[in-house]
């Protein structure tokens, strides 16, 4: 998209919406920003997702608290980046199946208010009225939220992609990240670029980049799937809100269509069983999808953490900062990691308080170099 310069004061490498929105932070506080994407803006895991932004993650207060206040930037995202993103609401309703999880919401509700999060306990049949698939006699209660929206998310990679250039960030498409030396020089195979800061935001490749800085940002590829099926005649044609079970299994209305989500094939599972594995957990779940034809939506990847927190912070023995690992929850946070990560770079104190999210909670000592 862009010519690539020979310096910059900050390198951000990754397109999807952790990426952009970074640059977009950075470049609006005058840092001189280049973008550095391996292909197109969003093809990685910012492509791979349901479409939803929600307030509510289950027992982490903290992920919470970085989606709520993401969720009040994506109020006024068309306003400030001139780009619509088709906000809809359809609320958020985990399934719980027994007295351990309800038992959990309870222990973790006090902490999710006070992160911001609108979230109640519903009876069996309260689920069962909010989405009329569920079959009321196969969960013993459930968490609603209502504060869960679909969206576009290449509108979200392209409003921020826009803002950003638009306060001076070069972006540059179809260039890979080949090698960055201790002295912040990032080469790819088009030239070479000085950098003052690198940051980190590649995420299903975010530990290959890293690891180009000799610096370990544990972060795994996880492969996943979303599937179609299609909605029983009997059903209402409001949206459904995304309901998520114990099992992993969540859906939500697509169009006049419903998708389907559950991950991907386990190592030692052929493709055709994991589908009899989603079979079944959606005719026991939602009986009226029972034995209906379910089809290939679209897969891709998402960078995951060893406990499905993400990791933003900076490697403390040179200027390379990281966010990523955000499995799957990245649309939800993206404006409030970008936040961070321009707090961290310009060294000024973050709105929260930032320890719990660097990846010496799980590499231990203070830096994490490899």
């Amino acid at each position: 998209m862009s010519r690539l310069p020979e310096r910059a004061d900050a390198v951000v490498i990754g397109g999807g919406v952790i990426g952009t929105s970074t640059a977009c932070r950075l470049a609006e506080s005058g840092v001189g920003t280049v973008l550095l994407e391996r292909g197109a803006l969003g093809s990685g895991a910012s492509g791979t997702t349901a479409g939803v932004v929600r307030t509510y993650f289950p027992g982490n207060a903290l992920i919470s608290s970085l989606a709520v206040r993401s969720l009040t930037e994506y109020q006024t995202f068309t306003e400030r980046t001139g780009t619509e993103l088709g906000l809809e609401r359809i609320g958020l309703l985990v399934l719980l199946s027994d007295e351990r999880q309800v038992r959990d919401f309870r222990e973790n509700e006090a902490a999710q208010r006070a992160a911001g999060v609108e979230v109640e306990l519903v009876t069996a049949a309260e689920a069962a009225r909010l989405n009329p698939l569920v079959d009321e006699r196969t969960v013993l209660a459930a968490a609603w939220s209502p504060q869960a929206y679909t969206c576009d998310p290449a509108a979200i990679v392209r409003g921020y992609a826009t803002a950003a250039r638009r306060a001076g960030a070069v972006l540059c498409t179809d260039t890979p990240v080949t090698g960055i030396d201790p002295d912040g020089r990032v080469h790819t195979p088009a030239r070479s670029i000085r950098a003052d800061t690198v940051v980190c935001a590649a995420g299903p490749w975010a530990g290959t980049v890293a690891a180009l800085a000799d610096v370990t940002v544990p972060v795994t590829t996880y492969p996943v799937e979303m599937l179609l099926t299609d909605t029983p005649g009997d059903v209402p044609h409001d949206a459904l809100p995304m309901t998520m079970h114990p099992s992993s299994l969540r859906i939500r209305s697509w169009g006049d269509r419903i998708l389907v989500g559950m991950g991907r094939p386990a190592p030692d599972e052929t493709r055709q069983d994991w589908l009899r594995r989603v079979s079944h957990h959606l005719g026991t779940t939602f009986p009226s999808l029972a034995g209906g034809s379910i089809e290939s939506g679209w897969s891709g990847n998402l960078d995951v953490s060893p406990d499905g927190m993400a990791f933003i912070g900076r490697d403390h023995s040179r200027r390379f900062f990281y966010a990523a690992g955000f499995s799957g929850q990245g649309l939800c946070q993206a404006p409030a990691a970008g936040e961070i990560v321009r707090d961290l770079v310009l060294d000024k104190e973050s709105w929260i308080d930032t320890a719990a999210l660097s990846t010496t909670r799980h590499l231990g000592g203070s830096a994490g170099n490899g």
